[in-house]
């Protein structure tokens, strides 16, 4: 069978993140979600999404295929239910589509000709930006437990300070000596080819995805995902970080979202809870105003190829959008538009030209290539997101 996963209707809950992936390629717990379900359908998937991203993320569409809302990560009854799928039926929750099978002729599908099964059980729906980090630690106990089955960790060296390790993990590769590792409230997985440096705490639910680096003496509280090549340091709190990101220095990152190729200057810090304790709200792309988010605790969402200078202040509630280059004293203000340029004093347009000189080269040192299909997804949000920008 032939599985494909759709973004459906939250995927601009989900901006700045699917500005430049599909939902199904974010990651939350050890695993992004496209690697989620091809774990459990041991198949590799493919994507319906934005034109602009279909070059990078295409669709194969056979004779016959099983769409998947991508929004919605897999267990085994729901794996199980899916599998199943015959010609004109569909799986709901809560009146919301999970799966459908669809043949390639079909140009029009209406769910009211289908036979309908709800799905009862519970399951980890990812509908907002907070959610990757609010719904953080359950999707890491999924994972470990999914990864992990029926296999012996890698020995933990004796020099380390270890409370529960019949729930840590450890792949080949790993490094760490001298370290304190805490997984009594949750599960710490270490992946391979990283490195956890002495005199770090660690206090689960904790992955380290890999050839990660976490620096000498960092203070790390869970659930918090750093994953694959990125590095952190300083204190984490409740926090993602997608891959290839760096914040590498003391200052503190606390129920967050980073997308990939972000870099945090030294003594950075997000505040993650308004002084009068209320709710925060976040930047809302579908509404272009702030909207509730039912948190009193919400620091920083930045997406794909954002920047900031040493001793940079995030308000609470901050949402920076793709490119944006964030540089001076004072707090900027909670929505800063992608391509932007500046600090608290204002901003200017991130002109293309500069900013695909800087991803060229951050990407060589991770010995990728800025490719010209990033080239022209990047253009495209450049011209989608101009309204936003003020210079």
């Amino acid at each position: 069978m032939n599985y494909i996963l759709f973004d459906g209707p939250s995927r601009n809950n989900l901006l700045p993140f699917t500005f430049t992936r599909p939902v199904a390629d974010i990651r939350v717990g050890i695993l992004t979600i496209r690697e989620k379900w091809e774990t459990f359908l041991k198949t590799t998937t493919t994507t319906i999404t934005e034109d602009y991203l279909s070059d990078k993320y295409p669709m194969v569409e056979m004779e016959e295929n099983v769409m998947i809302n991508a929004s919605c990560l897999p267990n085994l009854e729901l794996v199980e239910m899916i599998k199943d799928l015959k010609e004109n039926q569909a799986i709901f929750k809560d009146e919301a589509i999970i799966a459908f099978f669809a043949k390639e002729a079909q140009d029009d599908i209406d769910f009211n000709s289908f036979e309908t099964f709800e799905f009862r059980a519970p399951i980890i729906k990812i509908e907002n930006t907070w959610d990757i980090f609010s719904k953080n630690g359950e999707a890491i106990q999924e994972d470990f437990n999914l990864i992990t089955k029926d296999r012996i960790s890698q020995p933990i060296p004796p020099s380390n300070n270890i409370i529960a390790p019949e729930n840590i993990f450890i792949e080949a590769g790993a490094t760490l000596e001298f370290t304190t590792l805490n997984a009594s409230k949750g599960p710490i997985y270490i992946g391979k080819n990283t490195e956890i440096m002495e005199g770090a705490t660690i206090r689960g639910s904790f992955a380290l995805c890999e050839h990660a680096v976490v620096k000498l003496g960092t203070k790390i509280y869970g659930p918090t995902t750093v994953g694959p090549y990125c590095k952190v340091g300083g204190e984490v709190t409740n926090s993602v970080l997608f891959a290839n990101t760096n914040k590498g220095h003391e200052g503190y990152l606390g129920n967050s979202v980073l997308g990939e190729w972000c870099n945090l200057g030294a003594d950075t810090n997000t505040s993650n809870l308004k002084n009068n304790y209320a709710e925060v709200r976040l930047w809302d792309y579908e509404t272009e105003s702030f909207a509730k988010t039912g948190l009193q605790f919400c620091g920083l969402m930045m997406g794909d190829h954002s920047k900031c200078g040493i001793n940079t202040m995030f308000n609470t509630g901050t949402v920076v959008g793709v490119s944006a280059n964030i540089f001076g004293s004072g707090f900027p203000r909670n929505f800063v538009p992608s391509f932007s340029w500046g600090g608290s004093s204002g901003f200017t347009t991130y002109l293309t030209k500069k900013a695909f000189e800087v991803a060229s080269v951050v990407m060589s040192r991770r010995k990728e290539q800025f490719t010209e299909q990033d080239r022209a997804i990047l253009e495209c949000i450049f011209e989608k997101t101009k309204a936003y920008r003020r210079d």
